[in-house]
């Protein structure tokens, strides 16, 4: 290895998809691939994902990308439309569409399209996000069932604290989703992954999932690896330096480690230039020859510094694990007050990723 790689486990994925359907065999599934499917590839994902019943996107260029891959599941654009103009297009391309505020509603009563269109409507049941109340419903439904454009209509809703699974707004949100389910009549979707493995009663027509397809767990004090969930992206870069320090020398910008003994010090190859969190604090593991090792220093944009000390049979051009298979992305977002989403959005494109077809 030359250069930061990111290696992208498909059968991983593919089983963590198989975990979906053990936890909700009677729901269909939107996979949720937004954000260059969190970081693993969008197109590369959707093309294995190949029994999930949709995919579900945060932008229409994300969704046209995948009808332009030959993606023929269903797409579902979560934020919606924001004007009337993308309205064509998403007819044409046989986009669905989050509908989740009235100046949506008033485009559709005005739109004109030559193919009818499938909507999901949200729900506020506690995030306080995005969506209609339970008061509005009835109105807002009255009104999309006289829009010639629309087709199907299906519902859903988002758990805001379904990873802490004592958390009380959980069965807040479950009441009032009850309750919105009473006053329509159509499909439903409500949870992600953590809903996915802990909430049966939230499964309804279709399944959500996000971060459990990429091997990361969604409940809080669960380890992705006692819920029987794979890492799937592995990123890994080569050291290209080894020195022996003295007791006493600084390392990296700011100074920030001084060496409390002769010490021999490594070089990786991988900065936050790479997506590599540059907050992560000093000590921060990763593995050296599957050793762990702590990094020292600042972060720098290409690099960074690992203390080297009892890590044995080191050499130049060795590689280290930054997250993934042995190191879980979990413990790393920890060290850097983050969360393993953020991580696997923020490697960038520098980075070489390699698929692994298992």
């Amino acid at each position: 290895m030359i250069e930061p790689t990111a290696f992208i486990d498909l059968a991983a994925l593919r089983h963590n998809f198989s975990r979906v359907k053990q936890c909700a065999p009677q729901s269909k599934v939107i996979c949720m691939v937004k954000s260059n499917a969190y970081g693993h590839g969008l197109v590369q994902v959707a093309h294995t994902l190949k029994d999930a019943d949709a995919f579900g996107v945060a932008r229409l260029r994300e969704a046209l990308h995948l009808r332009e891959a030959a993606v023929t599941q269903d797409i579902v654009l979560m934020p919606g439309f924001l004007t009337a103009e993308q309205l064509p297009i998403i007819s044409v391309n046989n986009i669905q569409v989050v509908v989740h505020n009235t100046e949506q509603v008033a485009m559709l009563e005005q739109a004109q399209l030559s193919n009818s269109i499938n909507i999901w409507v949200k729900v506020d049941t506690g995030m306080g996000r995005l969506g209609f109340t339970n008061d509005q419903l009835p109105a807002v439904l009255a009104r999309l069932n006289n829009c010639a454009c629309v087709d199907v209509i299906r519902f859903m809703t988002h758990f805001a604290v379904a990873d802490d699974l004592e958390h009380p707004g959980n069965q807040m949100q479950i009441e009032r989703l009850t309750q919105a389910q009473a006053i329509t009549q159509g499909e439903w979707t409500a949870a992600k992954s953590a809903a996915v493995m802990a909430f049966e009663k939230t499964h309804a027509a279709w399944v959500r999932p996000g971060i459990m397809l990429y091997g990361t767990s969604p409940i809080s004090g669960k380890t992705a690896a006692e819920l029987d969930l794979r890492p799937v992206m592995t990123l890994k870069a080569p050291i290209i330096s080894i020195k022996t320090l003295a007791k006493g020398e600084p390392v990296g910008y700011g100074s920030t480690f001084i060496c409390p003994e002769d010490m021999p010090v490594g070089v990786v190859a991988i900065g936050y230039g790479d997506g590599y969190p540059r907050h992560a604090e000093q000590g921060t593991p990763v593995l050296v020859n599957n050793q762990l090792a702590p990094r020292i220093g600042r972060v720098c944009m290409d690099m960074f510094m690992v203390d080297l000390r009892g890590v044995e049979n080191v050499a130049l051009g060795d590689v280290v694990t930054l997250w993934g298979e042995g190191l879980s992305a979990e413990i790393i977002a920890k060290h850097a007050e983050t969360i393993p989403y953020e991580l696997f959005c923020s490697v960038t494109k520098r980075v070489k990723f390699e698929y692994l077809r298992g």
